[in-house]
């Protein structure tokens, strides 16, 4: 049985679309089949996998909208054993075409549901926003991970986000989790990015990753070159911390690996 865990943060700029391809792409180089699903305006992981979102004709828009199945919009992405239903900027007008249907909140959910079993994690990139597509995501989800930037304002937000998924757990997905809260963009030479992990783990304890995602240059440039970091370079820091972290999420769920 696969398990569909959606990466969000209202907040942008906290790592959400880096640790969607990058743990997509080293629980593939670790032999797990997955699917990433680019369920962000943006489509920033679309072309972070190399895609060229100008040619996507039919991606998460039209599976959310359903006029097509989430089967007929998957493709293939150079990283080993990881698909991607891609998204373009259309998606953006989903919101106020969903808005009158009924069971609105649950359109990702029953479009993943044919295909879960397919494989061995979904992954959902959400947008920096707690939208009608975030909260699809949300619903379709067993589990969710909330990137957090080692930043002053890390911490700003994320009650917001923890009501959104409480009040999801409450009205829509009684069987919501919390995969993990992972900690990204720190720099150990700065006192401040200490601080923020000490105050995190403080109040959220067993609920964070052990992997901390460190400022990383070579993470910053795969982008660019429609790439994973293990693509782009498998011996780098940012390549060790997502290797490090599948492996979490793969021992946290029981899986051989």
């Amino acid at each position: 049985m696969g398990k569909i865990i959606a990466i969000a943060n209202q907040k942008g700029g906290v790592g959400k679309t880096t640790t969607s391809v990058n743990l997509a792409a080293s629980l593939g180089v670790l032999e797990k089949k997955v699917l990433l699903v680019d369920a962000d305006p943006q489509a920033n992981a679309t072309s972070g996998l190399g895609i060229d979102v100008d040619k996507v004709e039919l991606g998460s828009y039209q599976v959310l909208e359903h006029t097509i199945s989430a089967r007929e919009s998957i493709i293939s992405t150079g990283s080993p054993n990881v698909d991607l239903i891609p998204a373009h900027i259309d998606l953006v007008a989903i919101e106020i075409e969903l808005v009158d249907r009924d069971e609105r909140e649950y359109m990702l959910r029953k479009a993943l549901q044919p295909i879960k079993n397919d494989y061995d994690f979904i992954l959902i990139d959400c947008a920096p926003s707690l939208g009608l597509i975030t909260l699809n995501a949300l619903t379709a989800a067993d589990s969710v991970i909330i990137p957090i930037q080692c930043e002053y304002y890390a911490l700003e937000g994320l009650g917001k986000l923890l009501n959104t998924i409480k009040s999801v757990q409450k009205v829509h997905n009684p069987d919501l989790d919390i995969e993990g809260m992972l900690l990204t963009m720190f720099d150990s030479r700065l006192r401040l990015s200490n601080q923020v992990v000490n105050e995190v783990k403080k109040h959220f304890n067993n609920m964070v990753f052990k992997t901390i995602i460190q400022r990383n240059i070579r993470l910053g440039e795969a982008p660019s070159y429609g790439e994973s970091i293990i693509a782009y370079d498998a011996t780098s820091k940012g390549a060790v911390n997502y290797i490090n972290l599948a492996h979490e999420v793969i021992k946290k769920n029981s899986l051989n690996g």
